[in-house]
C-alpha cells in the first residue's frame, strides 16, 4: 500500500557510527580537494554545507513584479506575526503544563525526538525525504524572492547535509545589503520563508480535496477502528479495521444505520453481528450486549454527563470506538475540504486553517502513515478522469506524497517562528521590539518626556533577542526532557 511506502525499521544505536563514517568521508574529500570543487565546506566539523548558483536565473525571472513580491512580503509578515505569537503561546503553555499537571504517559524514546525521516518512527523514510527537500526549496526560494524584491542580491542558494539527510537550506544574500536594509523590508525577508511554506501547506489541502473526490466505496457499511477492552465486541472476537455489514440479517447502511439498529436493542441482549475481517473473511458474531451507562460511569463520567450525553441506563454497548465510514481515511486527510463533508462554503472555509494545523497529528495517531493501510484496501474510485488515468494506486501514490509534502512545510513553518535565534522567528522578534522601541523613543521626544539615544534602542532589542531565546530553549527543553525525570 502506497501510505507505507518508504516505511523503514531502523536502530538508532547505530547513529553515532554512521556519523563517524560520514565525518571520516567529509575529511577524505576535504584532503582530496573535493570540497573546494564542489564548492562545499564542513559546518561544526561532520555537516557538509553545499553553495550552488543553480535557480539564481529562475529566482530573477520570478522575482520581476518587485510591487507585488513587497504585497506578498507585507501579507507574509502580518501572517506570521500572528503565527508567531500562537507558537510561542504554545510553547509557554506546554511549559506550564508540564510544571504543574505533567503528563502520566512514558516519555519518548530518543528515536522520536528528532525529526529525521527513518529514523522518527513517524516520519517515513522515502516519504519524509521527499517533503524535507520540497518544503526546504520552497522555504529559501521565498527568502530569495523578498530579497531581490526589495533590491538585495542573492549569492548562491545552499543546502546543509548529514549524509544523505537534508539538515537545513539557506538563500545567501549580500551581507553588506542585509545590514542595511530597513528594518521593514529585514522582517518582510524573514517571513517570507516559513509563510511560503504555510501557503504550500494551504494550496496542498485544497489538491488533497480535490483528489479526495475520486475515492468512493462499493457501499454504505462502516468499520471500526478501535474495540474496547474486556467489553462485548472485544470478548466475541471483532477485531479492529473490522467492517459491520448486518445486525440481526439486517443491512448496516451507514452510522445513521447503525445507531437506529443499536436503538431497538437494550443491555443483556444477544444480537449477530455480521462483519469482515481485515484478512477479507467474513464472520457473524454472536454478541452480549453490555451496558452503555454504567461503562461510562466507570470511566469517570458523572450522572449529570451522561444526561447531558442523553445515555441512559440499560442503553446498549457494543464496545467498539472510531465508527467511520470507509472513506473516513481519505476525509479524514482532506478534513472540511472533503465532498464526504457536509459543510456549508463558510464553514470550510473556517475550518479548513485549523485543520491544517491538527493535520500534525494524523502521522502520530497512525503511526507513521497518514492513511492505514486498512483504510486505503476500502476505497474504491470513482469514474472521474484522473483516477482513470491514475487508477487507484496512482491516486493513492499522489494523495500520500502530497499529505507528506503538506507536514512537512507546517512543521517547517511553525518551526522557523518559534521567537529564538537562529529561526527566522527569533530575528523577526528582535528587529519587531527595535521597531516598538523606536516608536516609543519616538511618542517621547514628540511628547517632549523622553529621548533615548538610538544606540541604546539598538542595545536593548538585541538584549530582548537573547533573553527570549534563552527563555524559550530553556521551555523547550524543559518541556521535552521533563517526562523523564
Amino acid at each position: 500500500m502506497a501510505a507505507s511506502w518508504g516505511a523503514v525499521s531502523f536502530d538508532w544505536r547505530i547513529i553515532p557510527l554512521l556519523i563517524f563514517a560520514w565525518y571520516l568521508l567529509l575529511k577524505k574529500w576535504e584532503r582530496d580537494g573535493k570540497l573546494d570543487e564542489w564548492n562545499a565546506t564542513r559546518v561544526f566539523g561532520f555537516v557538509l554545507m553545499v553553495r550552488t548558483k543553480r535557480g539564481l536565473d529562475l529566482l530573477e525571472k520570478v522575482a520581476k513584479p518587485r510591487k507585488f513580491w513587497r504585497f506578498y512580503g507585507e501579507v507574509s509578515l502580518w501572517v506570521c506575526n500572528l503565527a508567531m505569537i500562537g507558537v510561542a503561546l504554545l510553547v509557554i503553555l506546554a511549559f506550564i503544563t508540564s510544571i504543574f499537571n505533567p503528563v502520566d504517559t512514558p516519555p519518548p524514546s530518543a528515536s522520536e525526538l528528532v525529526a529525521i525521516p527513518g529514523l522518527n518512527p513517524v516520519i517515513p523514510l522515502w516519504w519524509g525525504l521527499i517533503g524535507f527537500i520540497v518544503a526546504l526549496v520552497i522555504h529559501e526560494f521565498g527568502h530569495g524572492l523578498l530579497a531581490r524584491g526589495h533590491g538585495m542580491r542573492i549569492r548562491s542558494f545552499g543546502l546543509l547535509q548529514l549524509g544523505p539527510l537534508p539538515l537545513g537550506a539557506f538563500a545567501e544574500p549580500q551581507a553588506e545589503e542585509l545590514f542595511k536594509a530597513p528594518r521593514k523590508e529585514r522582517q518582510r525577508m524573514f517571513a517570507a520563508g516559513p509563510a511560503t511554506n504555510l501557503f504550500a501547506a494551504f494550496a496542498i489541502l485544497l489538491l488533497l480535496g480535490g483528489l479526495a473526490a475520486q475515492f468512493s466505496t462499493n457501499d454504505q457499511t462502516i468499520h471500526v477502528r478501535g474495540i474496547v477492552k474486556d467489553q462485548p465486541a472485544d470478548n466475541a472476537g471483532m477485531e479492529p479495521w473490522d467492517v459491520i455489514t448486518t445486525i440481526n440479517g439486517t443491512e448496516v447502511v451507514g452510522l445513521d444505520g447503525f445507531r437506529t439498529l443499536m436503538d431497538n436493542h437494550q443491555a443483556g441482549e444477544n444480537i449477530t453481528v455480521g462483519v469482515i475481517h481485515d484478512n477479507g473473511v467474513s464472520e457473524n458474531l454472536t454478541i452480549t450486549l453490555g451496558d452503555k451507562y454504567q461503562h461510562y460511569l466507570s470511566e469517570g463520567y458523572s450522572k449529570s454527563n451522561l444526561e447531558i450525553l442523553e445515555v441512559e441506563p440499560g442503553d446498549a454497548f457494543l464496545g467498539v470506538e472510531g465508527m467511520a465510514q470507509n472513506t473516513a481515511g481519505i476525509d479524514r486527510l482532506a478534513g472540511p475540504l472533503s465532498p464526504n463533508k457536509d459543510f456549508t462554503l463558510l464553514e470550510r472555509a473556517l475550518l479548513t486553517p485549523i485543520h491544517v494545523i491538527t493535520v500534525m497529528i494524523l502521522p502520530f495517531e497512525s503511526q507513521g502513515v497518514a492513511m492505514a493501510p486498512a483504510e486505503e484496501a476500502m476505497l474504491e474510485t470513482d469514474d472521474g478522469w484522473i483516477s482513470s488515468i491514475l487508477g487507484k494506486e496512482g491516486l493513492l501514490f499522489m494523495v500520500n506524497l502530497l499529505f507528506w509534502i503538506m507536514w512537512v512545510n507546517i512543521l517547517l513553518g511553525f518551526t522557523n517562528l518559534i521567537p529564538m535565534v537562529p529561526f527566522d522567528g527569533g530575528h523577526m522578534f528582535k528587529d519587531m521590539v527595535h521597531a516598538g522601541l523606536s516608536r516609543f523613543r519616538a511618542v517621547g521626544r514628540k511628547l517632549k518626556l523622553w529621548n533615548f539615544h538610538p544606540m541604546w534602542i539598538d542595545h536593548w532589542s538585541r538584549k530582548a533577542s537573547s533573553y527570549s531565546s534563552v527563555m524559550i530553549l530553556f521551555a523547550l527543553l524543559f518541556t521535552i526532557f521533563m517526562p523523564y525525570f
